[in-house]
């Protein structure tokens, strides 16, 4: 009951966010996929939901990463209520942020005496509540949705000395579970194939010559208002200086006051759009904007996908320095990271001024993730190794 209270507060949420007809679709969607059937094989995905971005690049793009290596895999929700019939069906577990209920508790103990690997997934710290007064979120959360975090998003799965593998998409968070001494593969969020044929369409159009400079930057969800304040102050002098400047807001972000007034008639806001569109968006940019907010630990555990999903569209993008769009980015090559304020005025002055650096960033940018960021390019051998050695020993 507690749970299904919990799915109904983020619905609601869904529901005020993106309103009745857009949010309810993908309601109606989430939950419909809650109760199908899912075919054997060698791995199964357990999620604590089926939407977002969460679960398409931990889920589904990771899905069609091992199904090229020959691995098969499957995925459900925790709420199917025919999860109960799977420790027998499946080689290996993979539980992708999933809250620890009485009936994930069964399904475990089921998984135990099957005596088959279970691995904790996890693409940020939800699963350790020290860290929630970190989460800018949280504090708006309902009190439905607040309990889906107050005690660690699946914490206790990740303390059960029989999971002895941790899945993270960071090398921050591989360093956090294997605190908890977990053996941790770091398998990057990557791009899948519809996404890279999405891509090539778009890059195909012939762009026409516009007189604004067009910066952008997507809020995937409701929990980016102090990331985006990092960069407020060196953009209300650039947009100041250079009138020719558009703002592109993408998804829920709380703009300052003062800062709306004062550019409101510069300033294009979208809603959450779909994939395709999403990448249409960002192909318009100029440049792009991925700001974090500085010593958080939550963003700290962050993905590169502001950086992958922009630089597929041939966007360069400039990001906060935080250890991963360090690892990401070779700053002034494929895209610019910055330490501070002044770094961000300088580096996005470059490329305001600098047509051919934009296009050569970009450029660099899409031939990078091309390269080490899609479900093609796997790099992960030791994992894919490790999977293939239990699916063996399941069928001797």
């Amino acid at each position: 009951m507690q749970l299904f209270l919990i799915k109904a507060g983020k619905a609601f949420a869904t529901l005020k966010r993106e309103g009745l007809f857009r949010g309810g679709k993908r309601v109606a969607v989430a939950f419909s996929k809650l109760f199908h059937r899912v075919k054997p094989a060698d791995v199964l995905f357990i999620s604590s939901g089926v939407g977002g971005d969460s679960a398409r690049y931990r889920i589904f793009h990771l899905i069609e990463e091992l199904q090229n290596q020959g691995i098969s895999a499957s995925a459900t929700s925790q709420d199917n209520p025919f999860l109960k019939n799977y420790p027998k069906k499946f080689h290996v577990f993979i539980f992708q942020r999933v809250l620890f209920t009485p009936s994930i508790a069964q399904f475990i103990r089921e998984i135990k005496k099957q005596n088959k690997p279970i691995f904790f997934g996890t693409d940020d710290l939800v699963f350790d509540p020290q860290y929630l007064s970190y989460m800018d979120y949280f504090q708006k959360m309902n009190s439905f949705e607040k309990k889906l975090y107050e005690k660690g998003v699946g914490g206790e799965i990740l303390a059960d000395e029989f999971v002895r593998y941790g899945l993270v998409s960071t090398s921050f968070l591989q360093k956090k579970l294997e605190e908890k001494g977990k053996k941790v593969f770091l398998v990057r969020n990557k791009l899948c194939q519809k996404d890279l044929q999405i891509a090539e369409k778009i890059l195909q159009k012939k762009h026409p010559q516009k007189d604004t400079l067009l910066l952008g930057y997507a809020s995937g969800t409701a929990s980016h208002d102090k990331d985006f304040a990092v960069i407020l102050k060196p953009l209300e002098k650039l947009m100041k200086k250079y009138p020719q400047i558009r703002l592109f807001i993408g998804g829920p972000l709380q703009l300052d006051e003062k800062f709306y007034k004062h550019f409101f008639f510069r300033i294009i806001r979208a809603p959450f759009v779909p994939r395709a569109e999403n990448f249409q968006n960002l192909a318009n940019l100029d440049i792009n904007l991925a700001p974090l907010e500085i010593n958080n630990p939550f963003c700290m555990a962050k993905s590169e996908i502001k950086f992958t999903e922009a630089g597929l569209v041939a966007t360069p993008t400039v990001a906060t320095a935080t250890q991963t769009f360090k690892e990401a980015i070779v700053d002034g090559v494929d895209g610019f990271w910055a330490e501070n304020q002044n770094q961000w005025l300088q580096k996005l002055e470059l490329l305001i001024q600098n047509k051919t650096l934009r296009k050569k960033l970009g450029q660099a940018a899409r031939k990078k993730v091309l390269q080490k960021y899609t479900t093609q390019t796997s790099d992960n051998p030791q994992f894919i190794q490790l999977l293939k050695t239990f699916s063996k020993k399941a069928t001797v």
